[in-house]
């Protein structure tokens, strides 16, 4: 693999554990209700942030 490719990979898989981490975070500083207003049950939360990442 070229190098720009390798690094845009690297880039890119950095940007989505990011993403990831940030999505777990945000939606897990909210309550119960909000989550539900939402439709999202609070043990949903890791995978809704892995649907996010793809």
């Amino acid at each position: 693999m070229p190098l720009p490719r390798f690094a845009r990979a690297i880039g890119s898989s950095l940007r989505r554990y990011h993403l990831y981490h940030r999505t777990v975070a945000e939606l897990s500083r909210l309550g119960d209700r909000e989550l539900a207003d939402l439709g999202i049950a609070r043990c949903d939360i890791r995978e809704i942030a892995r649907r996010a990442t793809i």
